[in-house]
């Protein structure tokens, strides 16, 4: 076997062009067949029993080639790779010159490379410091949440409908005189104030009082999902049979007691401004990492190859369609209710995409320059934080070695981050 390497004239992308014997081909070729001979169906042989020359001469030997190219050159290829240390980030675009049992095969395979990559100004970049202080009204909107968790919900009988009441309707839909499917229901629970039914429906519900029947006029929005009702005007016969509104807890140190361990509501208020803290300091973090790299992005030019930012597109749509899943959807049920092709999202993920890959390439390239090192102690730690979260063997993914070299990336990659932002020139601001 032999194999030819060299450059093409375009950027981060080279030729490979491979001679494989005769003799490992034509092995290739015995191994599909053993793999599929259950299936050949002959006259005169049982499944499974037809000899390797009778089927050639039935099917044709060329229906073997593909699947034989696809058995022998993946290892080939992969191995060529790791010996002359070329980073392939696409796949290759193989053009087979000969194919062919008894002659060699002979192809050649174009791929893109990971780009060398020399980082711009990394070290003393100017960063505005961001920080977030908890304000009161910060704790009063948590113990709000709380308030409304624990709320209950009780009947009024002796006002009209106001803002945010529960009113429990029946109501009637019709178009031009005549009622519309789905346009009917008995005792609905309306939130007034939600927004939830047509704009203005629910405005011209606030008043009224029990008992009373109401005709209720709207017009449905030009982009309504129905197209028989859009833009059309509706008129709903509604009668407002009860009405309810949510109750709220006193706020004092029994309700603190009730909605957490605390015994005073003093002390729940200093477990959610320490922990609003907290938070507030994370985002902190985190957007000044961001802005670091940003800059440090900013400050450096990479050429990346197209089939980077293809796989990184891929792997984004793969990520949404395992979201989608959660929900009882498809990509395709996705772009469908989108009125949009899977073309049209993929290049309006491109952006997003090359941006991962250029911030995924300069900090690669920031801790390489600056001789960032990850220890095998941290390793451990981070792997033993792993498994203890995800109820995972400690023993079994410190054997996996690929698991291993994700892990000591992250941390290279998280330890680099933290090296741009403790070198930079931080002047204090307040957000």
């Amino acid at each position: 076997m032999s194999v030819k390497i060299e450059k093409t004239k375009n950027k981060n992308e080279v030729k490979l062009e491979f001679t494989i014997d005769a003799k490992v081909f034509e092995d290739g070729i015995n191994t599909v067949f053993k793999k599929n001979s259950r299936y050949f169906n002959v006259p005169g042989f049982r499944k499974g029993k037809v000899p390797m020359n009778i089927a050639e001469k039935y099917y044709g030997i060329e229906m073997f080639y593909q699947d034989a190219f696809n058995e022998v050159v993946p290892a080939i290829y992969d191995e060529e790779l790791k010996n002359n240390n070329i980073e392939a980030v696409s796949r290759p675009d193989i053009d087979i010159t000969q194919m062919e049992k008894g002659k060699d095969l002979v192809f050649t395979a174009v791929v893109q490379t990971k780009p060398e990559v020399v980082p711009g100004q990394y070290k003393g970049i100017e960063l505005d410091k961001i920080e977030y202080k908890v304000k009161k009204a910060d704790i009063d909107a948590e113990l709000e949440k709380m308030a409304d968790k624990n709320s209950r919900m009780i009947t009024v009988d002796d006002r009209p409908a106001e803002d945010k009441d529960t009113a429990v309707i029946d109501f009637e839909g019709f178009v031009d005189g005549v009622p519309f499917e789905g346009g009917k229901a008995e005792n609905h629970e309306l939130v007034l104030g939600s927004h939830t039914f047509i704009e203005g429906f629910e405005d011209q519900v606030v008043g009224m009082k029990i008992g009373e029947e109401k005709d209720i006029n709207v017009k449905f929005p030009d982009d309504y999902f129905s197209k028989d009702l859009a833009g059309k005007d509706a008129t709903f016969k509604v009668k407002l049979n009860e009405l309810k509104k949510k109750e709220l807890p006193k706020m004092d140190d029994e309700f603190a007691k009730d909605v957490s361990e605390f015994e005073t509501l003093d002390e729940l208020k200093a477990d959610i401004k320490k922990n609003l803290e907290e938070t507030n300091t994370n985002r902190a973090k985190r957007e000044t990492e961001d802005k670091a790299l940003e800059i440090v992005c900013d400050n450096t030019e990479v050429d990346i190859p197209s089939g980077m930012i293809e796989t990184e597109v891929d792997n984004m749509i793969e990520d949404l369609n395992r979201r989608l899943s959660y929900q009882g959807m498809n990509i395709d049920q996705y772009l469908k209710i989108l009125k949009k092709t899977e073309a049209d999202l993929r290049n309006e993920l491109k952006t997003d995409a090359s941006k991962t890959v250029k911030y995924r390439l300069v900090i690669e390239a920031v801790g390489k320059d600056a001789k960032i090192e990850v220890s095998e102690d941290e390793i451990k730690a981070k792997v033993k934080e792993f498994a203890d979260s995800y109820g995972r063997k400690e023993e079994e993914l410190n054997k996996n070695e690929e698991f291993k070299k994700y892990i000591e990336a992250s941390i290279k990659s998280e330890k680099t981050v933290n090296y741009i932002v403790e070198n930079a020139n931080i002047k204090a601001k307040t957000k």
